[in-house]
């Protein structure tokens, strides 16, 4: 099987660069009147998944707004990863795991097991534990074709402090320049020459990769998951401005600019934005 990598290369190169969340928060919810329950969180989702098929090619359930309801919702979320997995949609689980030894391992089989009931292409964890905490799961999911996205700088603004601390080194490193610097040794050590890494970084799109001490490139080629794009307030046509040398790989996450939109619209709403964005060829 391709590595998630050259996958996400591929769906850039076909779909474009769009990624589309999926996000039932409960007022999404009352609006395509269904209710805040398990259910409505499924059936929302699965509207999702089928209006995005042929229209993007990468979508990024929240776990939290499923989570929220319990074992009835991870039961809802399991039908959603499913679903667009069977659709030809990449999936990436947004569900910001981070942690130590074999608590982080079983996260990683979790999500990342061919086969296991919530099986995802990718999922987001954070590297605030250590890097070095992360490396079993790097190593589980490239062994299984599988990504991993590592938080580098969010578009939260409440991480700037952290996230552009300096790090002691031979020439100070900001937190986050620091935290891709090193998975990109692990990445440069097992990705085939011209591929791109299976272990890819989220860089908000409201960041600004200067002032975080962020690197102009990263080698090897790693995907960039970028919230902020729609209703945070980057724009398609900023892209390439926002992230200079990154932008090809770069998965344009939007939300609510999206689902707002409606279950009679959703579907236009989608192919517009996908248009907006284009492809890059890689």
């Amino acid at each position: 099987m391709t590595g998630f990598g050259e996958r996400v290369r591929a769906a850039i190169a076909q779909h474009g660069h769009l990624c589309v969340g999926i996000d039932p928060h409960a007022s999404l919810l009352a609006e395509w009147g269904l209710d805040a329950s398990a259910a409505g969180a499924r059936e929302f989702g699965l509207r999702v998944v089928e209006a995005t098929a042929g229209r993007a090619g990468i979508v990024k359930p929240q776990v939290s707004f499923f989570e929220r309801y319990g074992s009835a919702g991870f039961a809802a979320l399991e039908d959603v990863l499913a679903a667009a997995r069977e659709a030809g949609l990449l999936v990436i689980a947004d569900a910001k795991r981070g942690d130590i030894g074999t608590t982080m391992d079983a996260y990683a089989r979790a999500w990342l097991t061919p086969g296991s009931p919530l099986e995802a292409d990718a999922l987001t964890v954070s590297p605030y534990l250590g890097v070095g905490s992360l490396t079993d799961t790097f190593r589980f999911a490239v062994a299984h074709d599988k990504g991993v996205f590592v938080l580098a700088a969010t578009s939260n603004p409440e991480a700037a402090d952290l996230q552009r601390a300096l790090v002691a080194r031979e020439e100070p490193l900001t937190l986050a320049h620091d935290v891709i610097r090193e998975t990109s040794a692990f990445s440069a050590a097992i990705t085939p020459e011209g591929d791109w890494s299976s272990v890819g970084f989220v860089i908000g799109a409201t960041v600004d990769l200067v002032e975080s001490g962020l690197p102009a490139s990263i080698a090897p080629v790693a995907p960039i998951l970028a919230p902020g794009f729609g209703a945070q307030g980057a724009r398609p046509q900023d892209l390439a401005r926002l992230f200079g040398s990154l932008a090809p790989a770069v998965i344009a996450s939007e939300s609510r600019s999206i689902l707002s939109a409606g279950p009679e619209r959703i579907a236009e709403t989608i192919t517009a934005h996908a248009d907006a964005f284009g492809s890059t060829n890689v």
